[in-house]
């Protein structure tokens, strides 16, 4: 590992499946895993290759019911590349003595290259060497170089290339049980010389996809077609110590794609137009060149180099070109197939970073909700309530995912999931519009799109709040907060559990906010909007009213997670720490116990704890003294004590959103927090999760810990805040950020020190507020501030 270049050295079987996804290489548009292109799919290897949005949707049978599951699509695989001496069998590292085998990817270039050499029968040795790019500026364009050398005497070499439509989603164990057969009507063909194609759709979604593939080298290519699949072959005479190369190009497209008509006919036209490897390098490099500017980072050692690999992944998986395409946030990225692809409340944790670099694609990502929005109404209406209930896991309609059962490895048994109660997501999606139109200054996406959310958001709030006579207060009943663990009271005979803090805070959030964007709105539009909703004149009135008095639940002068948490029992946390290596699925330990979590109290993840994630302090002890509660730094540190004894991290947020935390309430523990979070996918923390595919959020958290957490950055009422706490073990940190039509803002703090530059335009100054001054920093200059007593 370098700060630039991610590298594995030898070759283990084992860890193929991590190294495929940290080596997936994707455009925005689509992805593909780093899996070795002689290597067929099989319990090392998995080669899987992801278009954005590209769903379909299937029936199982599960412990005796049908159950239908959308996700996201396998698509036909592009990579196929063996060899082998001619009559000899094909060279694979599970095959054939590897002498050395290295994989670098390289995040400046977004290219991947491996080397292997091979030991051969007779003494000689084969070197292979590979560079392989998905591009970055043709979102539909990939190319695989391979360089073939013999050491030794002259060898002929049998090389065959292939488009393979003949794949499944089988890429998670606890899936394969399942239907996963996506593709159909498999057609290949030979469109010139050289160049094949593949066409298919998917079984229910009935998206058509379209594939080319030119191959090019110093000798003749001559094609076959079998039932699903179309192969090329060419026969090399490789002579000692001269690298023979075999490049090739694919081109993807599917019927989603804007401006096309037929995806056979758009992949063949794009392939045959496409230049010679060295061009689209090129091209390809300066694209990547581009982006990083735009999304600079400067972390010094090995936290810099793995916030690098994080945020190479962000961008492959959210780029520009995402803001073309009707898309969410997948929860693992376009690497894998864990959580079916779905979109969860990812984006939480993602567009606050995407807001300050990339606001195109925060909006796109927004729009997809927005699309979505009569769904969620409908879902509303289902349940006996007005307003919006969006879905906690959601795809390519809107319509609520959530499996209704899950399978828990450990027993073996399928088991009830009630966690589409988590009807939070709402108030993330609310959360997520104001601050991109804060940190944008997008009046038009509040004044409209934004502005219908955050009003049907509200309603749902405020129709879903009881009041209650015995406590004087709303309530909001039958709901599951982020901590998973708890769906239940302990021997209910229903789901959901009653006034999750978390829930009623932010509702209480989302209710004030649009009651502020409804008093700011223009009066023509405000008019036009209360027409569309049907927004009757007492509903302001009475969402002023819930926001002010829905009940939050206290116990031991800590914050309750929920009514009744403080009853549960507490667990023999040390005994399970002896009896299990790892207990951060508790819930699945307990289960194959024949017993429940929702028994303890036992977090999976951050649950009350996220309101100090999402709100700084003083906001957060605002939004308390509006809902009538006096939470002090004393309650709030007591309450970050309480729980973080009683959580396991089930979830590779957990250690992001406790070292956010714990870096102002209790700095000494907050960087061994900060640590998991950086190396939650990087080291697999979760136990073999990673190689399912990456977890996007939590990386996406991890540049938002340095450009928000440690800076104290926020974005309102027309400025940046900033309240930088001191972190010993990351001190030293810049980076660049667009705000509000600026690009290029550089923030820089170093031995105490605050630097903010903004680059010269024809913009107004930046209004920068510190906890005892306001700056103005103009274009073109620079604002050189003292930090003293860790505070600026």
């Amino acid at each position: 590992m370098t700060a630039w270049t991610w590298e594995y050295e030898g070759y283990e079987p084992a860890d193929e499946r991590l190294r495929e996804s940290l080596c997936t290489l994707g455009n925005g548009r689509f992805a593909t895993r780093g899996a070795l292109p002689e290597c067929a799919a099989d319990d090392v290897h998995y080669p899987g290759t992801y278009a954005a949005g590209c769903y379909n949707r299937l029936t199982s049978v599960v412990a005796g019911r049908p159950v239908e599951n959308e996700d996201i699509v396998n698509l036909p695989n592009w990579l196929p590349l063996r060899f082998r001496r001619p009559g000899g069998e094909w060279l694979t590292p599970d095959t054939a003595p590897v002498l050395d085998h290295r994989q670098a990817l390289h995040l400046d270039t977004g290219l991947l290259e491996r080397v292997t050499r091979y030991g051969l029968d007779d003494g000689q040795v084969l070197s292979v060497r590979q560079q392989r790019l998905v591009h970055m500026a043709d979102p539909h364009v990939a190319a695989l170089r391979t360089e073939f050398t013999v050491e030794g005497d002259t060898m002929e070499l049998e090389v065959e290339a292939a488009l393979d439509g003949d794949v499944t989603n089988s890429g998670v164990q606890r899936y394969r049980g399942l239907e996963g057969r996506h593709l159909t009507h498999v057609h290949t063909g030979t469109a010139a010389p050289g160049t094949v194609w593949l066409r298919c759709r998917t079984r229910t979604s009935d998206i058509r996809i379209g594939m080319a593939a030119r191959l090019t080298c110093g000798a003749p290519v001559t094609e076959t077609h079998r039932h699903t699949g179309a192969v090329q072959r060419v026969r090399l005479v490789l002579e000692p110590g001269c690298a023979a190369a075999v490049d090739k190009t694919v081109a993807l497209h599917t019927s989603r794609d804007p401006a096309i008509s037929d995806p056979l006919q758009a992949a063949v036209d794009r392939v045959s137009a496409a230049p010679a490897f060295e061009a689209l390098l090129k091209s390809h490099l300066t694209a990547w060149a581009q982006l990083w500017r735009r999304a600079e980072i400067e972390v010094p050692g090995e936290a810099g180099a793995i916030l690098r690999l994080h945020l190479f992944h962000v961008l492959q998986t959210l780029s520009p070109h995402t803001a073309d395409l009707d898309v969410g946030v997948p929860a693992r990225g376009l690497h894998g197939e864990a959580y079916r692809g779905h979109v969860f409340w990812d984006e939480l944790f993602v567009l606050p970073y995407l807001n300050l670099h990339f606001p195109e694609v925060s909006r796109a990502l927004l729009h997809y909700r927005h699309r979505r929005l009569d769904r969620a109404r409908a879902a509303a209406r289902a349940v006996g309530r007005r307003g919006a209930l969006y879905p906690w896991q959601s795809g390519s309609d809107g319509r609520e995912e959530t499996q209704r059962l899950h399978l828990n490895p450990r027993s073996g048994r399928w088991l009830p999931d009630h966690t589409h109660l988590q009807h939070h997501v709402g108030s993330a999606i609310a959360y997520n519009v104001w601050q991109y139109c804060e940190a944008s200054g997008d009046a038009e996406f509040l004044h409209t799109k934004g502005a219908e959310m955050l009003v049907q958001i509200a309603r749902f709030w405020a129709d879903s709040a009881t009041w209650d006579d015995r406590s004087g207060r709303y309530r909001v009943r039958g709901v599951v907060g982020p901590d998973e663990y708890h769906e239940a009271y302990p021997d209910a005979d229903r789901p959901g559990l009653d006034d999750n803090a978390y829930t009623n805070v932010t509702a209480a959030w989302v209710l004030a906010r649009t009651l502020e964007m409804l008093r700011d709105l223009p009066a023509p539009r405000r008019r036009e909007l209360v027409e569309r909703a049907e927004l009757d004149s007492g509903e302001p009135e009475q969402w002023e009213e819930v926001s002010r008095t829905l009940h939050v639940p206290f116990h031991d002068n800590v914050i309750s997670q929920f009514e009744g948490y403080g009853e549960l029992a507490e667990l023999d946390w040390d005994g399970y720490r002896t009896r299990y290596d790892d207990i951060r699925r508790l819930d699945r330990i307990l289960e194959a116990e024949g017993d429940s979590v929702n028994r303890y109290k036992a977090s999976k993840q951050a649950d009350v704890l996220m309101l100090g994630y999402l709100f700084s302090p003083d906001e957060l002890q605002g939004l308390f003294e509006r809902l009538g509660y006096r939470v002090g730094e004393e309650t709030w540190v007591r309450t970050v004590d309480y729980y973080l004894a009683r959580t396991s991290h089930g979830s590779t947020l957990s250690g992001l959103v406790h070292g956010w935390i714990l870096a102002r309430a209790r700095r000494s523990e907050a960087w061994s927090f900060c640590q998991e979070a950086l190396r939650g996918d990087v080291a697999d923390l979760q136990g073999g999760t990673t190689g399912e595919g990456i977890h996007l959020g939590a990386m996406a958290g991890t540049l938002d810990l340095v450009q928000r957490g440690l800076t104290g950055l926020e974005t309102r009422q027309g400025a940046l805040w900033l309240d930088p706490v001191p972190l010993p073990e990351l001190s030293s940190y810049g980076f660049s950020l667009q705000y509000q039509g600026h690009w290029g803002v550089r923030l820089r703090l170093e031995s105490g020190r605050l630097e903010i530059a903004v680059p010269p335009s024809g913009g107004p100054p930046i209004d920068v507020r510190l906890p005892d001054r306001t700056v103005c920093v103009g274009p073109g200059e620079t604002s050189r501030l003292l930090l003293a007593d860790g505070h600026a």
